[in-house]
């Protein structure tokens, strides 16, 4: 009876070619109630003389239907993998395909090498919104009603007294107006100003920086400009200049020029100063105990030096091949 049970196996996994099938026959055999199930089953009813004779037949007919089982299934396997490899068209001399990778703006890219500058001189990361007030974007930061800067030809308006901020000053004094002094902090997102040309776009990006403690100077100011021209740069040797201007919120006023030995001639990068006591007292700090110094730059102008980049508006065209060829892996 058990040399038949292996017999009946092997002729019906003869016509066994798929796995639906072959759990069918797996199931009847070694399944709760299937074949052999019924045969151990048996066992109990054996006389005691003839009971470890028939276990251990039983035992030897399950193990070989478990190999024969095993020795199918792999069978098939193999056959549905042949099969796979048959029917679908590789040819192994064709060359790779790329992955298509992209690469890192030069706006993001000088971004995050500033803000890791800053943050080894020890500043802090401050956000805000690209929507103010007049009283945050202007009056707060010492700029007259009669000045240019409000005209409606210079501002992007909006209703109920809201504006596009026209640089990123205004997350200062909402850092100012919520936090005591000591402190020093960057802030850097996009501006707004009605204006387009090849040195000038709509919208810009900008980064400040702000400190404010007791005596806080100008030779505090000119060491860390320093430090962040020549470590952005990465040339020690730079020559960089300061000269006298009027900003509004600041009282001793300065512009910083760098020079550029391939074009023989000194370009502005930044506008700086110690921060005016009115701007201080607009956010209830005392400008006779406390003192600051703040300054900003246009990240595009920076990518345009740093990277020989001659048109603004590229930035912003969205050329893949332009990305392709200023754009940092």
């Amino acid at each position: 009876m058990m040399d038949r049970i292996i017999d009946e196996l092997r002729e019906q996994l003869a016509e066994v070619n798929t796995y639906l099938e072959f759990d069918k026959i797996k199931t009847k055999y070694l399944g709760k109630t299937g074949v052999l199930s019924n045969l151990m089953a048996q066992i109990g009813k054996i006389p005691t003389a003839e009971r470890k004779d028939f276990g251990q037949k039983v035992n030897g007919v399950k193990q070989e239907v478990q190999s024969l089982l095993e020795a199918h299934r792999l069978k098939i396997e193999e056959a549905e993998l042949n099969d796979k490899i048959q029917n679908q068209k590789c040819d192994l001399t064709l060359p790779g395909r790329n992955c298509l990778l992209g690469k890192i703006h030069p706006i993001s890219k000088v971004i995050n090498e500033l803000v890791d500058i800053f943050a080894k001189l020890g500043f802090n990361l401050v956000q805000g919104t690209s929507i103010e007030t007049e009283w945050y974007n202007f009056t707060a930061l010492n700029i007259p009603s009669n000045h240019p800067a409000r005209d409606m030809h210079d501002t992007f308006y909006l209703p109920k007294g809201f504006l596009l901020r026209t640089h990123t000053s205004p997350m200062q004094i909402r850092f100012m107006e919520k936090n005591k002094p000591p402190f020093r902090f960057i802030s850097f997102g996009r501006t707004y100003r009605s204006d387009s040309d090849a040195t000038h776009t709509p919208m810009f990006h900008q980064i400040e920086a702000i400190a404010v403690d007791k005596k806080i100077n100008m030779p505090n100011l000119i060491w860390t400009l320093n430090q962040v021209l020549h470590q952005f740069f990465d040339n020690q040797d730079i020559k960089i200049r300061m000269r006298p201007s009027f900003f509004p919120f600041t009282k001793l006023s300065a512009e910083v020029d760098i020079y550029l030995p391939s074009k023989g001639k000194w370009l502005e990068v930044l506008g700086s100063g110690l921060i005016h006591p009115k701007v201080l007292q607009n956010v209830s700090i005392n400008p006779e105990e406390y003192s600051g110094f703040a300054f900003g730059m246009g990240i595009e102008r920076l990518a345009m030096l740093k990277y020989g980049i001659n048109d603004l508006r590229q930035f912003f065209t969205g050329d893949l091949n332009w990305l392709k060829h200023f754009g940092f892996n």
